[in-house]
């Protein structure tokens, strides 16, 4: 078997959504066999957790630290279960690559929207409403351990903060690709919106320009070739949106980039 395991997380923002199929999608598409990794759909207890969001990143922490010591694969519906992933990685104190169109770097203070989903990575670092993060007993990660590229929709006030911090900001792939990676294991959180919304349709929020899949495909590899890589999370495509099939041959080649000397 391989170092990797592939870990589904069937759910949006807690909820178990029917028209919601790519998680199953990508589990039935036979990815977990070309990598020669076994595949887990989490099993939440939701009766043990007041929010189901807590109790959705609690499943994920818990079957990364079941599988250790193999490098999980993480396939979610949202952004809210990188807490889960870094819950999981707790011991080894990871930094983060985020790849994003959208900053998710609002607070309940800064959010036009009020959606948790523009939230969580400034969650992370112990910004705004801290009740995922305590329900999770998860102590912030720090600012400086952060990397993020291409984020191209920002709110104003999540802009100012976001420019504010520490977080390194990376405008372009080319721009991350040439830059050293922090020299711990890495988490790297890659949210398919990211890609240009003309080669990764079927997106919830899209967002024009931004890099080609190709680019997308050469970062990942790089960021691998750099770093001591602890966990990668996909963050995917609405099935229930026209340009879904395209989404997930597109995510897919994005998997397959993870395998060494992959061929497209």
């Amino acid at each position: 078997m391989s170092d990797y395991i592939c870990i589904g997380v069937p759910y949006y923002l807690g909820e178990s959504l029917p028209q919601r199929r790519e998680v199953a999608a990508l589990r039935d598409s036979g990815i977990a066999g070309e990598l020669d990794a076994d595949w887990v759909d989490i099993a939440p207890d939701f009766a043990a957790h007041a929010d189901p969001v807590v109790a959705v990143n609690w499943a994920l922490a818990e079957a990364i630290q079941f599988a250790a010591p193999k490098t999980p694969l993480v396939f979610a519906n949202d952004c809210t279960s990188c807490l889960g992933v870094v819950k999981g990685l707790e011991a080894l104190s990871p930094a983060i690559l985020w790849y994003d169109s959208h900053g998710d770097f609002n607070t309940p203070e800064t959010t036009p929207s009020g959606f948790l989903g523009g939230m969580p990575l400034a969650a992370l670092v112990g910004r705004g409403n801290q009740r995922l993060m305590r329900g999770l007993q998860l102590a912030p990660i720090a600012e400086a351990d952060i990397v993020i590229s291409d984020v191209r929709n920002l709110d104003p006030e999540e802009g100012v903060m976001l420019r504010e911090s520490q977080v390194a900001i990376y405008e372009t792939l080319g721009e991350l690709d040439a830059a050293p990676l922090p020299d711990k294991p890495l988490y790297i959180h890659f949210d398919t919106d990211v890609v240009d919304c003309a080669e990764m349709p079927a997106m919830s929020y899209p967002e024009p320009g931004g890099p080609t899949l190709d680019e997308s495909i050469a970062s990942l590899r790089s960021a691998l070739e750099k770093s001591r890589v602890a966990a990668v999370l996909f963050s995917l495509w609405n099935s229930a949106l026209p340009g879904a099939d395209e989404a997930q041959a597109a995510t897919l080649r994005l998997v397959r980039a993870l395998k060494p000397a992959a061929a497209d």
